[in-house]
């Protein structure tokens, strides 16, 4: 008995230490992943898959997460996220040392583009790439610093309490019950000229837009608040357009990576 508590215990504070849904869910970054690959060029899909073995930019979009329970890639955390005063723009805060999303987006894009960058580099990279725009996309992970992103937001998703960081992250997806494939395949049909929209602009330009839905995401829930089938059927819409623009931009950026 005392073992089986030990081990009860052990398990509780490793999940306090490392919670399992910080972002995207799985199912969430599987759906970016899913939409990028079928919008890559030849060219870059035939890139893709010799940098990842064969691997699916849906397989790898999980990566980023489940290094996280290795300390010696602990340089990375502080790349799932920025947090910017409402007041400000990213252009107006001092980039912090350790790094943010944007900087991590960026790095990965330098590596990718380095002619000296070994293969093995280049193929942990593009791993880290797909999940950071799926970050980018999630617009608690631009959220404020003092609330952690909405983590520290307390709401409760039907009768089980949660946060409206994980809401966003993981609860109405889940809620959803569709797996990554069939919500991919059932996202809104966009023409050419409604994809180039979403795609136009830089990274600068896809922050500044997500920051706006992120000030509204705010104003969505009191703390405290029981959230369920009505606050599916106000945001779930936003959350679809959410992944699929994340996977349209990462088609883009491996597009003009491997041109």
């Amino acid at each position: 008995m005392k073992i089986k508590i030990f081990f009860l215990l052990f398990f509780a504070l490793h999940i306090a230490a490392f919670p399992l849904s910080e972002d995207w869910g799985q199912t969430g970054h599987r759906v970016v992943g899913e939409v990028a690959e079928n919008h890559l060029s030849k060219k870059a899909k035939k890139e893709v898959e010799r940098l990842l073995n064969g691997m699916s930019l849906a397989v790898v979009s999980t990566y980023a997460d489940e290094i996280k329970s290795d300390r010696k890639y602990n340089e990375y955390r502080p790349w799932h996220y920025v947090n910017i005063p409402f007041d400000k723009n990213y252009s107006d805060i001092k980039p912090k040392e350790e790094g943010d999303i944007i900087q991590g987006i960026q790095k990965c894009i330098s590596v990718l583009k380095d002619d000296a960058a070994s293969t093995d580099e280049k193929a942990f990279h593009l791993k880290l790439l797909v999940h950071f725009i799926g970050d980018l996309h999630q617009p608690m992970h631009l959220g404020l610093e003092e609330d952690k992103g909405g983590n520290d937001f307390q709401v409760r998703w039907f009768n089980e309490g949660t946060n409206l960081h994980r809401v966003w992250d993981s609860n109405m997806i889940d809620s959803y019950q569709m797996t990554y494939s069939e919500l991919a395949e059932n996202l809104p049909s966009l023409n050419k000229n409604e994809i180039s929209e979403v795609q136009s602009g830089n990274l600068l330009d896809w922050v500044l837009e997500e920051r706006e839905i992120t000030k509204k995401l705010y104003k969505s829930a009191e703390v405290g608040e029981k959230l369920g089938y009505r606050y599916m059927y106000d945001h779930f819409n936003t959350v679809k357009s959410q992944l699929q623009k994340g996977g349209l931009r990462l088609a883009k950026i491996l597009n003009e990576l491997f041109a």
